[in-house]
């Protein structure tokens, strides 16, 4: 049986908001079967807890927002990401400020602090969404048009493209494509970085975004390359950002997705508009598990062994 999982022990770290700048102490707690992923802010009183899912999204710009009752958590999806590609069915994230920490901008510091807790297989079939039929959204026309896809898919595989018209982005590869079938989340998409462009971010922060960001936890380009004294992790590490964000915003359908998602411009507000129109739709989808392992795709029947070091 393909087994529901959550963390062994607590653990915390703490960092700053990548929007708000604000310092904030994140703790993950195991949760029992059927909890989801659920976040909870404990610098109220009471405490709200928010669970991850795609009708709890109120805000999408620049990141993908919680929002319930006033009480918002931002930037969920790195975390979600993380939690998508380590196969972490379960999990209760406590908050003392309203923005999950960037940390360096990837996944990596999410992927690491959920292997220092390690994993803990529950009692419970595994849940996924098989996606029956093809679902599609789309906004804005001609150079301007950005489209998202969800098709029928015996595994998890995701294709990406960008378009930024910029020297270093352009240079380094706008496509790219995973199937986490034959690849590993961690080797191929948890360590690219969230990027951003130096001539924005006096506009972003008159927004009130942004004001965490830096060189630490981001790739900052000018108008002609890239600021960084590291360059880049990958060649197309832009383009796997992309994917990396997708992965944690399609993870906020509750369960894993067994389908194919190929998005072109797509962002966190159009990837919430596609999980919207497949539950929208019962004839689109359908919940399954797997008794054992054989049947499963490979994506989710190798998870343990490619994800997780033994234990």
């Amino acid at each position: 049986m393909i087994r529901q999982r959550t963390i062994r022990e607590t653990v915390s770290t703490t960092g700053v908001g990548l929007h708000c700048g604000t310092r904030v102490q994140l703790t993950l707690h195991p949760a029992p079967v059927d909890t989801g992923i659920v976040f909870r802010r404990v610098d109220v009183n009471p405490p709200v807890a928010l669970p991850a899912s795609a009708n709890g999204v109120g805000d999408t710009r620049m990141a993908s927002v919680l929002e319930k009752d006033g009480v918002r958590v931002s930037t969920v999806e790195h975390l979600m990401s993380a939690c998508a590609g380590l196969g972490i069915d379960n999990l209760v994230v406590d908050l003392t400020a309203e923005e999950i920490p960037i940390m360096d901008g990837s996944a990596a510091s999410f992927v690491f602090l959920l292997q220092q807790a390690g994993r803990q297989e529950q009692d419970a079939p595994k849940k996924f969404i098989r996606v029956l039929k093809p679902v599609e959204v789309r906004e804005g026309e001609g150079a301007h048009e950005k489209w998202a896809r969800l098709e029928p898919w015996h595994g998890f595989r995701l294709k990406f493209f960008i378009e930024f018209n910029h020297p270093a982005i352009d240079g380094s590869g706008q496509t790219a494509e995973v199937d986490l079938s034959l690849e590993s989340y961690i080797e191929e998409i948890a360590r690219a970085r969230t990027f951003g462009f130096m001539q924005d971010v006096e506009t972003l922060r008159g927004m009130g975004l942004a004001r965490g960001g830096s060189l630490e936890n981001a790739i900052v380009m000018d108008e002609f390359r890239i600021l960084n004294t590291g360059g880049l992790r990958y060649r197309n590490e832009f383009v796997r950002h992309k994917i990396l964000d997708a992965m944690g915003d399609l993870y906020l359908a509750g369960h894993p997705l067994l389908a194919s998602y190929h998005a072109h411009k797509s962002g966190h507000g159009l990837n919430n508009k596609l999980l919207r129109a497949l539950f929208a739709d019962e004839s689109a989808y359908e919940i399954v598990t797997f008794p054992n392992a054989a049947s499963a795709p490979p994506a989710y029947s190798t998870q343990l062994e490619q994800e997780w070091a033994p234990v």
